[in-house]
């Protein structure tokens, strides 16, 4: 399955230990049921600043140049999407925008976020997936 993580996805993941963003990080990087994450190089820009918020690192309990190896191994197993087209302004947020972006010009499966409000109408436009954390975990673990 390939989807994109929006960025919140990622900072819950290393806010918390459990939980359905973690699951999708750790199978992302263990490269294990079927998952492919998605990545431009804006998203994971995008990813690096907030992941790298004073308030997110303290939650954490990561230090900056850890947050830079987890990215790096992010990147490491990621897909790399090259952005052929860009669609904005679409979505409210424009950094939602590059989570769409990714999505499309990558042949995603689905995008996962907490933000369904704002991307379920470009979910219906587009053809891709929004699901919460949860639902992707739930997806990948009926696949295999």
């Amino acid at each position: 399955m390939r989807l994109v993580l929006d960025t919140a996805v990622m900072v819950a993941a290393i806010r918390s230990n459990a939980g359905a963003s973690r699951w999708l990080l750790r199978a992302a990087l263990e490269r294990r049921r079927g998952l492919i994450l998605l990545v431009s190089v804006p998203l994971l820009i995008e990813y690096e600043a907030v992941m790298t918020r004073a308030e997110h690192l303290d939650a954490s309990g990561l230090r900056l140049d850890e947050v830079g190896v987890l990215l790096d191994a992010v990147a490491a197993v990621a897909e790399p999407v090259r952005l052929a087209y860009l669609w904005r302004p679409v979505l409210p947020d424009v950094n939602d925008d590059m989570v769409l972006e990714a999505a499309m010009n990558g042949r995603a499966d689905g995008i996962v976020t907490f933000n369904r409000r704002d991307f379920r109408a470009v979910a219906q436009q587009f053809g891709v997936s929004v699901m919460l954390p949860g639902e992707a975990v739930e997806c990948l673990e009926k696949r295999s």
